[in-house]
């Protein structure tokens, strides 16, 4: 077991019986809002009181809640990560649920990962693979996610040919987006042309065995921060690509057996599904509290998600006042 916390503080528990809860957004109000497979999104108040939002949308049954935006009407925008649909559903609190898009290009979406609201207000969108089913894409080899952009002139595909797209990030001036591919474990970024086109895809760091990159955001320092699903690890990456391994909770036979079929082009579910570490999967990490300096840990695996301090201070996310 390899135990590693470089934020010399605790680590505590949040929330009850959540269901996948992969995905975590924070607000200045102190709510923290998570992805829920039961088909929506579960809102963890600062009493630790919980109201759930979702249900059924007419021929994708519960909506399978990857990765969300949070709109300024209180709405969320949910990537169905469906077995093999996909979509972008807009979930209103009063649990209706609507279509926001379905395919691109004229093809239906595959299962969706990940939905991004910028400071421009334009949505952002990740696919993390074409590959059906999405298991298969496991590899180092593969290199068919995409990113969608979503803006005043519609919904297009600007970036293609990735290696399993994760969550990604704007920075505030809207002028470059970073992502996270898992499984050519890279952080990528792009420039952002005034159009919204992005160019200039560049790598700003490769990850080295058993780190698997999932989550991503950055602190008001310049520093990324990304999760690692699998490890369980949380790492800090400098503007220049240099690493940091600032938290590490992992069972090594594991990792050890999960890199090993990595390599050998036979990774699956079971790897990613029967991890006996105590954090069961670290998949998303948000900054919270009055001064965005504590850190919200996602969990694939688990029933709750996790807490620490961190002296470090986070960008605030364009639904930071929402």
């Amino acid at each position: 077991m390899s135990k590693i916390n470089k934020f010399n503080s605790p680590i505590t528990k949040i929330g009850q019986q959540l269901t996948r809860p992969e995905c975590v957004l924070t607000n200045a109000k102190g709510e923290i809002y998570v992805s829920d497979f039961r088909g929506g999104i579960t809102q963890i108040n600062p009493d630790g009181s919980q109201v759930f939002y979702g249900g059924e949308y007419p021929g994708f049954g519960p909506l399978q809640t990857n990765g969300f935006a949070m709109l300024k009407d209180g709405s969320f925008l949910i990537a169905h990560l469906g077995a093999d649909k996909g979509g972008i559903f807009r979930l209103k609190r009063d649990n209706c649920i609507e279509a926001f898009l379905l395919e691109i290009e004229g093809e239906a979406l595959p299962p969706s990962n990940f939905v991004y609201l910028d400071q421009q207000n334009r949505i952002w969108i990740t696919i993390s693979t074409r590959t059906q089913p999405r298991a298969a894409a496991y590899k180092p080899t593969c290199d068919d996610g995409f990113i969608i952009l979503i803006d005043q002139t519609g919904a297009r595909i600007v970036a293609d040919g990735l290696g399993y797209t994760n969550e990604c990030w704007v920075n505030p001036q809207g002028t470059e987006l970073y992502a996270n591919a898992t499984f050519s474990r890279e952080l990528l970024k792009f420039d952002i042309s005034p159009n919204g086109d992005l160019c200039n895809q560049t790598v700003v760091c490769k990850f080295a065995e058993g780190t698997f990159p999932d989550g991503l955001t950055r602190d008001t320092q310049g520093n990324f921060w990304v999760t690692s699903i699998v490890s369980n690890r949380v790492i800090k990456v400098s503007e220049n690509g240099e690493q940091e391994l600032m938290l590490e909770i992992s069972d090594d036979q594991h990792v050890k057996k999960a890199e090993g079929a990595f390599q050998n082009l036979t990774m699956g579910r079971p790897h990613l599904d029967n991890n006996p570490a105590e954090l069961k999967n670290i998949s998303s990490l948000a900054f919270a509290g009055t001064d965005l300096n504590k850190i919200v840990l996602g969990c694939l695996l688990d029933k709750q998600i996790y807490q620490l301090d961190s002296k470090f201070e986070g960008v605030k996310p364009a639904h930071w006042n929402f």
